[in-house]
């Protein structure tokens, strides 16, 4: 990062990208950026000194050092033109996070396939309570940092490390944490034996001095870590170093449970947030930092503040007595352990709607999702999410609800808050499922 004095962002007011431009600002980096549109995110880059040009323009590339940009930036976008021209090095937004890496003493990278927002979201709770000052960059949005960003100067870093494109080998990191690995991103990678080849790879960028902490009941991560130069520690429910003992929940679905290293008591620990799942993120947390301290009072102390992160089973509120959960869950690994955690709840009916995210996910994981989502008992399968696709006519949502027994596909935020106005009763839940836009049905009913 020492070696740029001005930086370019092709996409400035993205999450991740706005993220990054922040860091630089604050470490004295002369930062540029553009976008399609202004926004609020563009508005305060500007206020902290960003020179932000509003749209895409060939003439707003001077005399950076580096431009960055992201795979949804094409290649005839303007700017890339003109860096192309001008001779002006580019790189993907992760070999910038790599950059920024290399600057920390101790940065903390977290992939899996699922469970990387809440995971690293522990880690920022964890690792502040225990005043280890991290600089944190998350995909959701923190209470505890009023955003999805923390900036400090302390030399910790922990970031989400995503295996699309195989982005996260151009990380850095001093201490590693894979939670899962599963077939997804089959739109790039090949099969889940190409995946695991990306975590392997993963695995063995970790220094010798390092960690690496993996899910032990995972027979995928145990595979990927064989590939690790350093210590690589195992956590699990059945399996491992760390292990989660005495696991009870209650009403609300919230665990509890012990903690134990080789065998010996470390803590007890009761979650703020729901499933199993979130029992496997937690001993990573908690593995990963103790790691960089000992101080295990404070990391129990962090963990249980956590509440959770934005879409991550978060409860939206009450609409007629009826309670709206919305969660992110787009994966079918996922999408079981959603329908798990809201079954553990003690109440009346649990309706859910789904949004299937991206046509190739859906058409290539079909029977999987039909598998996951017959979990469910009162099921609306929403139209597919295109996100960054486009409709090649191979796969429809309706034929998604026809695999389902009882499911029903419904078309339209609106026809959809509909339905539950008219079938679902006080002290019932609502879940909205789905990595894309699914969230608003549950505003639609929460504002009627």
């Amino acid at each position: 990062m020492h070696l740029y004095k001005k930086v370019h962002f092709i996409g400035i007011g993205g999450i991740s990208m706005s993220a990054l431009a922040k860091i630089l600002i604050s470490n004295g980096v002369e930062v540029s950026g553009s976008d399609i549109t202004p926004t609020p995110i563009t508005e305060e880059l500007a206020s902290m000194g960003a020179k932000i040009c509003i749209p895409h323009c060939y003439d707003c590339i001077e005399d950076p050092d580096i431009i960055v940009y992201t795979s949804a930036i094409k290649d005839d976008n303007p700017e890339m033109c003109a860096a192309k021209d001008k001779g002006i090095t580019l790189v993907e937004r992760a070999a910038m996070v790599g950059n920024i890496m290399r600057s920390c003493s101790t940065a903390v990278a977290v992939a899996g396939t699922h469970g990387k927002t809440t995971t690293t979201s522990m880690m920022a709770y964890t690792m502040i309570s225990a005043n280890l000052d991290p600089t944190v960059m998350v995909g959701g949005e923190l209470d505890i940092l009023k955003g999805n960003l923390r900036i400090a100067k302390s030399g910790y870093m922990v970031t989400e490390a995503c295996e699309y494109c195989r982005n996260f080998l151009q990380f850095a990191p001093r201490i590693g944490m894979i939670l899962n690995i599963e077939a997804d991103h089959l739109d790039y990678y090949r099969d889940l034996d190409d995946v695991i080849d990306a975590f392997s790879s993963f695995s063995a960028l970790i220094p010798e001095d390092g960690v690496l902490v993996i899910n032990g009941d995972d027979e995928n991560c145990l595979k990927a870590a064989k590939s690790a130069k350093c210590p690589v520690i195992k956590v699990g429910i059945k399996n491992g170093d760390y292990k989660a003992e005495n696991i009870a929940y209650d009403k609300f679905g919230y665990p509890s449970f012990d903690i134990t290293k080789d065998g010996n008591k470390i803590m007890s620990l009761t979650l703020n947030v729901v499933g199993e799942h979130n029992i496997y993120n937690s001993l990573c947390a908690v593995a990963a930092t103790l790691a960089m301290t000992d101080d295990a009072k404070a990391i129990k102390a962090g963990l249980e503040k956590f509440t959770g992160t934005k879409r991550r089973f978060e409860k939206k509120g009450e609409a007629n007595g009826i309670l709206i959960v919305d969660d992110y869950a787009h994966h079918p690994t996922e999408i079981k352990a959603t329908l798990s955690a809201v079954s553990k709840i003690q109440s009346g009916k649990i309706w859910c709607v789904f949004q299937p995210h991206t046509y190739t996910r859906t058409k290539t994981l079909f029977d999987d999702f039909a598998t996951a989502l017959a979990d469910a008992e009162n099921l609306v399968i929403a139209d597919i999410y295109a996100a960054r696709e486009k409709d090649t006519g191979l796969v429809h949502a309706k034929d998604l609800a026809d695999a389902i027994d009882g499911a029903v596909y419904i078309s339209g935020f609106e026809n959809i808050a509909e339905y539950f106005t008219q079938n679902a009763k006080a002290g019932d839940i609502i879940l909205t499922m789905g990595a894309g836009d699914i969230f608003k049905v549950g505003e639609i009913l929460l504002n009627k």
